[in-house]
């Protein structure tokens, strides 16, 4: 059996669903929308990266990354860009899902030129509260770091 022969499809719907999900998520955070983007966690949610120094976890720490990430946009004089592509999902269970991601931190300086701040991957544990799609737990892992061990 192949690694894509053992993945669960989750359906059309679904996919479309996490779909909207990530990109709703992306303009959140690039809009200075700090609560709304924390509410796409689950309310124990984790984000987990190696650009920060500690994991954040909660709604309270998540809303406080995002505005901290806006403001430091701001202060420096430039919009940031959050573009999630190559978006694979797989069914884990009937409301939990992985995903995976490549996600693209793009800067432009007002006035100025685009840069790519960091390409990374990004592997989510999505889970169903309510009828809705939340992600439970977030590890981004950087492509300047290497591959992991």
């Amino acid at each position: 059996m192949t690694v894509i022969e053992a993945r669960a499809d989750v359906g059309a719907m679904a996919f479309v669903e996490i779909h909207q999900l990530y990109g709703r998520q992306s303009h959140l955070i690039d809009e200075g929308h700090a609560v709304e983007w924390a509410a796409t966690f689950t309310a124990d949610g984790e984000f987990h990266s190696p650009s920060y120094p500690a994991p954040v976890v909660g709604t309270a720490a998540l809303t406080e990354f995002a505005d901290t990430f806006f403001a430091n946009a701001s202060v420096a004089g430039e919009v940031h860009r959050h573009v999630l592509t190559n978006i694979a999902v797989d069914r884990v269970g009937d409301d939990e899902l992985d995903v995976h991601a490549y996600l693209q931190i793009v800067a432009t300086r007002i006035g100025d030129e685009s840069r790519l701040v960091r390409f990374t991957t990004v592997a989510d544990r999505v889970v169903r509260v309510g009828g809705q799609w939340r992600i439970a737990r977030r590890v981004v892992r950087r492509d300047d770091q290497g591959p992991p061990a």
